[in-house]
């Protein structure tokens, strides 16, 4: 399985026949070294919240590749009424997919859709575990620290997508806790460094997180599983 972090919260897919990006803000995220007209052959879009750092792209890729969205009800239905795909979820929910299983984790966050000039009522945000041939990715979404995380110890993640970022989201210091935890095997830091306000050090993090191997990945990069 091939594993690509394109910035920010940007995570890329690739098992076999299926490629899935999750939370596709590619255009107008300075950090994401491709454009969205370069992305083909999606099969599946995740979506952890409403927010437009984070549904980026969803519309456009999905109607060019005929992919599949999931994410929360509420942003599916809003989703639908755009002639899309997709399967809704809710918190906690689990389903097993034809490559694999997803279960929607709990992120603490905002999810207000950004529709013209109007706010949206976008549902819980929320993360993914997604396990693929035994191999399981937990990507967080935008998150502050929960102990909710501390029964995420118990699926034996192998990848871990964790915000730093701050403001928004938990910082270098309680993504450290949080991967105490977790206790993945390896860890991503995201969410950070795409805006002013989200400015963070990744070394520093890794320096912190003692719980986990800390893969620190410029957009672009790959990590295997």
């Amino acid at each position: 399985m091939k594993v690509t972090f394109l910035g920010h919260s940007v995570v890329l897919i690739e098992k076999d026949g299926f490629k899935a990006i999750i939370d596709p803000f590619i255009t107008g995220n300075e950090l994401c070294p491709i454009k969205a007209d370069e992305l083909n052959d999606l099969t599946h879009i995740f979506i952890t919240h409403g927010h437009s750092d984070h549904m980026g792209d969803c519309v456009e890729l999905a109607k060019k590749c005929d992919a599949t969205v999931i994410a929360n009800h509420e942003i599916a239905h809003y989703l639908t009424k755009k002639g899309l795909d997709v399967h809704s979820m809710h918190i906690g929910g689990k389903f097993k997919f034809d490559f694999g299983s997803v279960k929607m984790t709990p992120a603490l966050h905002g999810s207000g859709i950004e529709d013209g000039n109007d706010m949206l009522y976008g549902g819980n945000p929320c993360g993914f575990l997604i396990e693929i041939d035994g191999k399981k990715i937990y990507h967080a979404g935008d998150t502050g620290l929960t102990m909710d995380m501390k029964l995420l110890e118990d699926e034996h993640i192998d990848l871990a997508f964790l915000p730093i970022g701050g403001n928004f989201t938990m910082d270098v210091k309680d993504a450290a806790r949080a991967c105490e935890f977790i206790k993945p095997d390896r860890v991503v830091p995201m969410h950070y460094d795409t805006f002013d306000l989200i400015k963070a050090d990744p070394k520093k993090f890794k320096k912190r997180a003692e719980y986990a191997e800390v893969v620190i990945l410029n957009p672009g990069d790959i990590v295997e599983l």
